[in-house]
Order: structure tokens, then sequence, then C-alpha cells
């Protein structure tokens, strides 16, 4: 392997963005060859092992110490050895290659069809009941699939959608955005919760202007359930006057059971002591909870066979 001089300018240190990132560019195609060279101390036989011409592989190795600025090599003939400047870049180069064939095999664990992984999103308000059903229904089938999975209110989740950070949402309201895609897959009552000594807990059914005296606990602004709680007071002719913001609905639960207000909350997966649950006759009170993915992204097969099951349960989806 002969080291040849060239007029071509080599990269230089720099702190510069942009000349780290066209370093990079220009040395990462050559670091799986050097670690073959460093590995066997002989071109021919590195050149056989990764089934690419001996030339090609020393020119490589070449215009690679060129860039660098440095020798890695001492020649001895037909073998060669690494120099003080070999070592210490091997170290980084072998650590760097561990970590691409370790990213390789996870997005590709990720994507088996049997044991993929699925990053599923979901609102707090569906955690105890709804998704844990869900995903029980689904791995009747599909038992080895694999889920991370978030609780948050819907505009974080649809933020992180758009990151990459999940593949599918349920949140509320449905989303109407030009790079996602969501779809109804239900819808569920709201109802105005009083505690259990308010002057309308006697009663099983009210209109929500009855209420507008009254002191209301909402999720934080931001939330989809206080934006419907505001569109619904403003529809009942009336503005909500808020004691308390928070963001989980069973905080606000324990907030009413405390007389600290009234709130219009989705039913609880376990009734709550100190409360009453009022039907609302007008306006409608409900939400739609609608599943939602980015728009133009390939599913990997577990995400579309997740997919594919929450679809399925459109009218269901929610536990009666």
């Amino acid at each position: 392997m002969e080291h040849q001089h060239s007029s071509r300018a080599r990269l230089s240190p720099s702190s510069d963005t942009e000349d780290m990132a066209e370093m990079s560019k220009v040395l990462a195609p050559r670091l799986a060859y050097f670690a073959g060279v460093a590995r066997t101390e002989h071109v021919t036989r590195a050149a056989q092992e990764m089934n690419v011409p001996q030339s090609t592989l020393s020119r490589a190795m070449v215009r690679l110490e060129q860039d660098l600025g440095v020798d890695l090599f001492a020649r001895h003939g037909r073998t060669v050895s690494l120099t003080p400047a070999g070592r210490t870049f091997l170290t980084s180069v072998e650590r760097a290659l561990a970590e691409v064939e370790r990213a390789a095999e996870e997005v590709r664990a990720d994507a088996d069809p049997a044991t993929g992984k699925v990053a599923f999103g979901f609102l707090h308000t569906m955690g105890a009941e709804t998704v844990p059903g869900l995903l029980q229904a689904f791995r009747a089938e599909h038992p080895r699939v694999r889920f991370s999975l978030v609780q948050n209110y819907g505009e974080a989740m649809l933020e992180r959608l758009r990151a990459g950070e999940l593949d599918l949402c349920l949140t509320s309201p449905v989303p109407d955005a030009p790079d996602l895609v969501a779809r109804r897959l239900d819808e569920q009552k709201l109802r105005l919760v009083v505690p259990a000594d308010h002057s309308l807990a006697t009663r099983r059914r009210v209109r929500l202007a009855e209420a507008a005296d009254e002191m209301f606990v909402t999720l934080e602004p931001g939330y989809g359930l206080r934006r419907i709680t505001d569109d619904l007071c403003q529809e009942a002719g009336f503005k909500p006057r808020v004691a308390f913001e928070g963001e989980e609905a069973e905080t606000l639960r324990g907030l009413v059971a405390a007389g600290l207000g009234v709130a219009l909350l989705p039913p609880p997966a376990v009734p709550r002591p100190g409360v009453v649950e009022l039907t609302v006759t007008a306006p409608r009170a409900a939400r739609e909870i609608g599943l939602a993915w980015l728009e133009g992204r390939p599913d990997t097969p577990p995400v579309a066979a997740f997919k594919r099951f929450l679809l399925s349960r459109r009218g269901s989806l929610l536990p009666t």
C-alpha cells in the first residue's frame, strides 16, 4: 500500500458546525475499511475479508490519512501496523461502528412483525381502563409486540408525533392538520361533577347554564378538555369562573369532592366518593376521541397491525 501524496486540500479541525459535518461525510464511508485493515494488519487480507478490490482499499486508506493530516499506519512491505495516532483513532472508530451496529439491530428489532415495538400515546383519562383493555385485546393476537407508552395531553402528543417520537396517539379533540391523519373512533359523554353536598347533587340531569354562577376547576389551557369546557360554557351562555387549574382529571375530582368547585369531566374508571356526576342535557356535552398519526410516515409491521386493530374498534373503543 503506497503512501501517495496529493494536492487535495485536507480537512483541518474546526469548531464550525458546517466544517464538522463536511468532515463526517468524508470520513464516515472509510471507517469500516480502516477498522478492517487495522484488525488484520494486512491490506490484501482485509480486502478479501471485506470483498473489495485491494486497490480500492489502499486508496481509501491513503485518502483517509490525507484528510486527517496524520499517518495512521506504518508500512512494512505487505503488512502494516498502527501508529500511535492510528491506535487512538481506532478506539473511537470501533466505538462508533459498534454504536451504528447497535442502532441498526435496534431498528430491525423494532420493525419485526412478531416482536417489534409501537410508540403509543394517549390521554391521561384513558390510562386507567381504556388503554389497558385495548392492549390486552391486541396482545391476545400479538403476544410479543412491545410498547412504549406515553401519557400526555393532546397538543403535547401531536408535537411528539411530528418529532417522530410516537407512532400513534389517541387524543381529543380529533386534530385537523395537513401534516397529520386522524380518524374519529368514538365519543365520550362529559358530566357535570359537583360535591356530594351541593344543591344540584339531588338531581340526575342538569342544563349547563344552571352552573353559570359556580366556580369551576379545570385542566390547564392547552389541554383538549379545557378547550371543550370553555366552548361548552360559551355555548351555554357564560364564561366559566376558574378557581383551580390542574393537569389530571382525577385531581380535579378530588378538588370537587373538597368543595372547591365543579367540573366537566369524562366518567371515572372507578366511582369516587364525595362527588355526584350529573348528565348534562344542554348543550350536548361530549368529546370525540380519535386516532392520529403523521401523514406519509411508513408504518413498521407492528405499528400497522396495531393501527388496524384500533381502527377496527370504531364505535366500541371505550368501555361501556
